[in-house]
């Protein structure tokens, strides 16, 4: 969406978004104060935030004030609402949690059209909700209706550039000390930001992953069995499960070597294949793991209701989706299943 600025100050969006929403919305929001964690501050740099709150309400009075004059120093998203309105009730909270996570790169002005119609008419807003984002003065982008969070995510990356949150300058901390083999570290800083953010998906599966990685597995399964099936369901918890009963199995196997006996003295005996490439992987021989679980598919794919392609899988998951093994390991699985 593009906009242009009339020379009376007036707003006017080149591309407006169309089609009547449905109706009912909170009232007006209390003033939010900045929810950035509270790093060590040699570990994570913060970003310089001006004094004031990350989101708040305003009006066509302070408009100028609140938006394009803020603009100039952090992008603004103004949330044009009603207490009518039924998707705002969606959208607003979700715009709310994501400006806080953004810890300060990008603030929120919250506007009640009931209560500011000249406004909503300059900016020609057609339906609520309707979100624009300000910066440098001037309105560059925007949307109309409840959208997904993983939409409103890419508004606001798009907003943000290269400059990253706090919070994911903290998870791309921990990732590197988890694959640095620092996992105690790794725990303390995954456990500080779940403190902050108890719903954070990738918080909690570094949690479990790093858990896992200090030979913790009692701690790892507590709090795996205390999430709600919404959390477990998510991608990046779904991935860490997947790494702890992968562990489990895996430990199961037992020693290597009358493994891989029996794997040579029959190859073509599926069962004694699988429970090699379990152990290769409890002792940390990634690739050789995955090379046998390939040739197990290889030989007979459907056997154990396809148990080796389902522990694969696991082994992906476990390393996660960017390790070099799992691009290659994912490539050389493709060329087997649709050969």
């Amino acid at each position: 969406m593009e906009f242009k600025m009339n020379p009376d100050g007036s707003m006017i969006p080149i591309e407006v978004p169309a089609g009547p929403q449905d109706a009912a919305t909170p009232g007006p929001q209390q003033e939010k104060q900045s929810g950035q964690l509270h790093m060590d501050p040699d570990a994570i740099p913060a970003p310089s935030v001006a004094d004031g709150s990350l989101i708040k309400d305003s009006n066509t009075a302070d408009f100028m004030q609140d938006v394009i004059e803020a603009s100039m120093h952090v992008p603004i998203i103004v949330d044009f609402w009603a207490p009518w309105c039924g998707p705002c009730k969606q959208l607003g909270p979700a715009l709310e949690k994501a400006v806080t996570q953004a810890g300060g790169l990008v603030r929120m002005v919250k506007i009640n059209v009931d209560e500011n119609q000249e406004l909503a008419a300059q900016l020609r807003v057609q339906s609520i909700p309707a979100v624009f984002a300000f910066k440098d003065g001037r309105p560059i982008d925007g949307f109309a209706g409840s959208v997904a969070e993983s939409q409103i995510k890419s508004f606001i990356d798009r907003l943000l550039g290269d400059a990253k949150p706090p919070m994911e300058q903290a998870l791309d901390a921990a990732k590197e000390m988890l694959e640095a083999g620092t996992a105690d570290e790794a725990l303390a800083l995954y456990q500080q930001i779940q403190t902050e953010a108890p719903d954070n998906e990738v918080a909690i599966a570094g949690v479990i992953r790093a858990s896992l990685a200090i030979g913790d597995r009692k701690a790892a399964d507590k709090i795996i069995d205390a999430l709600p099936m919404e959390l477990k369901n998510k991608p990046e918890i779904a991935a860490a499960m997947s790494a702890v009963e992968l562990d489990e199995a895996a430990e199961s196997a037992g020693d290597i070597s009358p493994l891989r006996q029996k794997v040579d003295a029959d190859p073509k005996n599926p069962e004694a294949r699988f429970d090699l490439a379990m152990g290769l992987f409890a002792v940390g021989h990634h690739e050789l793991a995955i090379d046998e679980f390939l040739e197990l598919i290889r030989m007979n794919r459907s056997w154990n209701e396809e148990a080796g392609r389902v522990q694969l899988l696991k082994v992906f998951d476990t390393l996660g989706p960017t390790h070099e093994l799992t691009v290659a390991g994912r490539k050389r699985l493709s060329s087997i299943l649709f050969s």
